[in-house]
């Protein structure tokens, strides 16, 4: 009777997802005829298989890429969990060594030649860190809503990305942010999201406007003056939403005093303002400053009254976005490196370099505008056949998609893209461990970054950071690097229906 009632455990083949999968070897698929688009050249006609030539050599990446998937899917679903901390750990080491084993390409140290090959670690550092941080989520009695264990968790993210930009690779370093999105999965307060996003408000409105007159007046900026009412906005905010009172009493009280405070602040800016502009041409916008100022030591002092820690907290996102926002011109001037710089610059419309860091998007736009709705078909590309995108089978492949193929061919590739995330997350959510659901959102976090900034910086919406189109670009460290992210997901989404451990 045991024998008979006792649940089936399917074949391997018959949990792992295929649908997935089948995604996955289209990607591929079309990966490879955008390389052999981009790479292709009219004075060798006819070589597109040859190993010699870029589509040849994608060939052999792509089928160690689906070598390497196999034996992935042949592991033991258990091992990537018990071996997590020795797999983060040894690509922390090899992070840190990175650059004095590099050769300097282009001012990066990030790549190791390996007899004729080269490798990138930070692509396959991505993997170690989803598992860790998997791996410590997943310890009985973690709760990331614990501001002990949510360091931790920020500082399984943080420190890789230190030593990645130690190599000169912001934007290999920037990836792994996306991890932050795991962390608001499983409970992270909406607000540290809200606050990092903020910080990017602060840098692009400030830095976008800084050098344009408020109202006229030639000694105040524009962006200095928005980010501060911004910075008053976003403090009344976290007041009204985290400060409320259990009491309906003290709930009106506070509500009319929150009414007092927007009103003082709304009455002290255009107070300011009233004066710069009809009685003495001043930089009035520092009045806010002090405003703002003066709110942090309100909301200090209703922080020891009330005996609230919300208000502290407060306090502290206020006098942190004066201070963060302070900084930006510094960082943009002085941290950041000459081209990074220049990038920002262009991107938010501050200066024009067509020959320069914007030479790339200009070019890409137009063969892409040139591919109209149909395109121009496979190797009949004339903006990439010509060489006039610069990275074209690298960072910038998405350009031959749509001069190849058109707005059919690009709508195809994001809708196959949309599809693999959604699919993940379908993955993610149906994983009967924290282990498995935490390390689905760390693969499909990667992928999203990945594709939205990718595309984006082509289309001149994101700044351009130089990081690959999965499954698209050419070379072997990214399509080892996602095949291994994706592939260990599958094998550990497989096994969610063996027997509890």
């Amino acid at each position: 009777m045991n024998a008979k009632n006792k649940k089936k455990t399917p074949s391997l083949l018959g949990s792992l997802d295929w649908l997935t999968i089948f995604i996955y070897l289209v990607l591929l698929a079309l990966g490879w005829m955008s390389v052999c688009g981009a790479s292709y050249d009219y004075d060798q006609a006819g070589n597109i298989l040859d190993f010699s030539s870029r589509s040849g050599m994608q060939i052999v990446w792509i089928g160690t890429s689906l070598l390497l998937a196999l034996l992935i899917t042949m592991l033991d679903d258990r091992i990537f969990e018990s071996l997590s901390y020795i797999i983060y750990l040894g690509f922390l080491v090899l992070l840190l060594a990175t650059p004095f084993l590099a050769h300097d390409i282009k001012g990066s140290l990030s790549w190791i030649k390996i007899g004729s090959f080269s490798i990138q670690p930070a692509e396959f550092a991505k993997f170690g860190v989803a598992l860790c941080l998997a791996k410590v989520m997943s310890i009985y009695g973690f709760d990331v809503r614990n501001w002990r264990d949510l360091i931790i968790g920020i500082a399984l993210i943080v420190l890789p990305m230190g030593l990645i930009v130690m190599q000169k690779e912001t934007g290999s370093a920037l990836v792994y942010s996306a991890l932050f999105l795991v962390l608001y999965r499983e409970g992270m307060p909406g607000s540290i999201l809200f606050t990092a996003i903020s910080a990017v408000v602060y840098f692009v409105v400030g830095v976008r406007f800084a050098d344009e007159p408020l109202w006229g007046i030639e000694q105040m900026s524009l962006g200095h003056g928005l980010v501060m009412l911004l910075i008053q906005v976003f403090t009344v905010g976290f007041m009204m939403t985290y400060t409320k009172s259990s009491s309906k009493g003290e709930g009106r009280k506070a509500s009319s005093s929150r009414r007092n405070l927007i009103g003082t602040l709304l009455l002290v800016d255009a107070a300011a303002m009233l004066f710069a502009k009809y009685v003495y041409p001043c930089n009035a916008v520092w009045a806010m400053v002090v405003a703002n100022g003066l709110l942090v030591f309100y909301l200090l002092y209703l922080s020891l009254r009330e005996r609230m820690m919300s208000y502290l907290l407060i306090a502290l996102f206020t006098l942190g976005s004066i201070g963060f926002f302070y900084s930006t011109h510094f960082v943009l001037n002085n941290v950041l490196e000459p081209h990074q710089q220049t990038r920002i610059r262009v991107l938010l419309g501050l200066e024009d370099d067509p020959r320069g860091a914007g030479y790339n998007v200009i070019q890409a736009k137009i063969a892409i505008g040139s591919g109209g709705l149909k395109g121009k078909g496979f190797l009949n590309g004339t903006q990439t056949k010509l060489k006039y995108v610069p990275e074209q089978d690298t960072d910038f492949i998405f350009c031959t998609v749509g001069e190849e193929e058109g707005f059919i061919g690009c709508a195809v590739v994001l809708l196959l893209f949309l599809t693999l995330i959604l699919r993940l997350l379908h993955l993610a959510e149906r994983q009967p461990y924290t282990f498995g659901r935490v390390y689905g959102y760390c693969v499909l976090s990667i992928f999203l970054f990945h594709v939205f900034i990718n595309v984006g910086m082509v289309l001149g919406l994101t700044p351009v950071i130089g990081i690959p189109l999965p499954f698209f670009s050419y070379g072997g460290s990214s399509l080892w690097g996602f095949t291994i992210l994706l592939f260990s997901f599958l094998r550990i989404d497989a096994g969610r229906d063996r027997m509890q451990r």
